[in-house]
């Protein structure tokens, strides 16, 4: 047998999970569809942030008056050049787990993969077809199946990367859409509303759930939505399309009632789904739940030696939950007497403005598990720091258990939400109280004094509110 560990898929589970199997000493090969880094890197999580990034530099100009500032004439956008700038920092991060690979000593290998193991072969095999047509064999002790998950479609509209876009064509237009619908109000959906509506794109945003950002805490995306709406993007929640035409020059929508919405252009942003396209030779066949790789305890799918991790294995469709659970499949394999374990608790982030960050339960959860608990909040417009930077938007949210004050939930949106989220990730994975939160001294001024406010208040002591 070639290696010890063949990685399908190059993307934040398959690249983390081969690094961290170089690690322990074994020898790996990652194959790789397209580039390096996957979907997040190349066509998701990096270049949006670098989009949205853009987006906030064109916001704070907008209000540079504010600080006391001022410049002659007028700021021009050069839409092009916006979206040059994303699609480098991709380049560059990609170059970068390139090497990454080439230092731990990960062969890597790009191409189109299909496992041909028969049900009961101990050894792995994995043909792997290059974009000249060329192939080659490879054979292992076990594979990890890490090809994540691509964006789904509506029936019967197609994908045109013109006037129906999905999130991946969104990020390669050149051309700043006048109008644009954004069918799903999930993190994708809303980062793009943010991004076209704060470069002067007229956005229309339609859910089919009770909410924009659905998962979050029921105030949080209240918060959002009245955000969204005073920047002037238009918001229809609990609404069903019931028809969708694309005739080349415009896109209209449909609504349940009679109601049709018109623009330039469609993004569709209504969830993924697994990409096991061509993955397994006729005869092969892995268990499934609900489309995606159906794995046990230790990430093992119904045959035995080959594994899955990240978006493959379903929601939540998080590089961060992507890449834990890779390195907790290869540490189960390679590791004596380590016991991996799936992924409950983790953080989710979106990051329009204002940015939305949470992990654990919500409040509504709580009510439905019959938790005992205890809400603690504070407003952004209470913080120092976030008054001094201009930036006093939003509120920080736990949920404290009773009678012991332990860390339930964190709901976050307003300045940086993304970043402050960490320190409550490390209190619930620490089992860490409110008591112990509020009595541990944070900076004056930060932001992260909120959190302290905030456990202060759900004991009932709040200092500034």
């Amino acid at each position: 047998m070639d290696y010890d560990l063949i990685v399908i898929g190059g993307g934040p589970a398959g690249y983390v999970g081969a690094i961290r199997a170089a690690q322990l000493g074994k020898k790996v090969v990652c194959v790789e569809m397209e580039r390096a880094g996957g979907t997040c890197l190349n066509w998701g999580c990096i270049p949006t942030k670098a989009l949205l990034k853009s987006a906030e530099v064109k916001q704070l100009i907008g209000h540079l008056g504010d600080y006391g500032l001022s410049i002659e004439g007028e700021v021009k956008v050069d839409f092009a050049k916006v979206m040059q700038r994303s699609r480098g920092v991709a380049d560059q991060m990609a170059k970068g787990i390139e090497y990454l690979f080439k230092s731990k000593k990960i062969d890597y290998v790009v191409g189109k993969a299909q496992i041909q193991t028969p049900a009961d072969g101990a050894i792995k095999k994995v043909v792997v077809t290059g974009a000249d047509g060329k192939a080659q064999t490879l054979t292992g002790k076990a594979v990890l199946i890490a090809t994540g998950a691509k964006a789904r479609q509506l029936p019967n509209v197609k994908v045109d990367g013109t006037r129906v876009l999905t999130s991946r064509e969104a990020l390669a237009i050149k051309t700043l859409p006048k109008s644009i619908l954004i069918l799903g109000a999930g993190a994708i959906g809303c980062e793009f509303a943010y991004f076209f509506n704060a470069f002067g794109a007229k956005v229309t945003i339609v859910e089919m759930l009770p909410a924009i950002l659905p998962i979050e805490d029921a105030e949080v995306s209240e918060h959002l939505k009245r955000s969204f709406t005073k920047s002037g993007i238009d918001i229809h929640v609990d609404t069903k399309v019931e028809k969708t035409d694309a005739d080349g020059k415009s896109v209209k929508l449909t609504l349940a009632g009679g109601k049709t919405l018109e623009a330039d252009h469609l993004l569709v942003a209504i969830g993924l789904e697994a990409n096991l396209d061509g993955l397994l030779a006729d005869g092969l066949k892995l268990e499934l739940d609900r489309g995606y790789l159906k794995t046990n305890d230790r990430y093992e799918t119904s045959v035995k030696g080959i594994y899955g991790a990240g978006d493959i294995i379903g929601p939540p469709w998080l590089a961060h939950v992507a890449s834990h659970e890779a390195i907790e499949m290869v540490e189960g394999l390679f590791v004596k007497g380590k016991k991996p374990h799936k992924v409950t608790v983790f953080p989710g982030c979106t990051y329009c403005q204002p940015q939305v960050a949470s992990i654990g339960v919500t409040e509504k959860k709580a009510k439905e598990l019959g938790l005992k608990y205890k809400v603690g909040k504070f407003p952004y417009r209470a913080s120092g720091k976030a008054v001094a930077a201009g930036d006093s938007e939003g509120f920080v949210k736990l949920i404290l258990g009773e009678p012991h004050g332990e860390i339930l939930g964190a709901h976050i949106i307003g300045a940086d939400a993304t970043e402050l989220i960490a320190e409550v990730g490390l209190g619930i994975t620490l089992e860490a109280t409110a008591d112990e939160l509020s009595s541990t001294i944070h900076a004056h001024p930060t932001l992260s004094e909120m959190i302290h406010e905030a456990a202060l208040a759900g004991e009932g002591k709040p200092i500034h509110i």
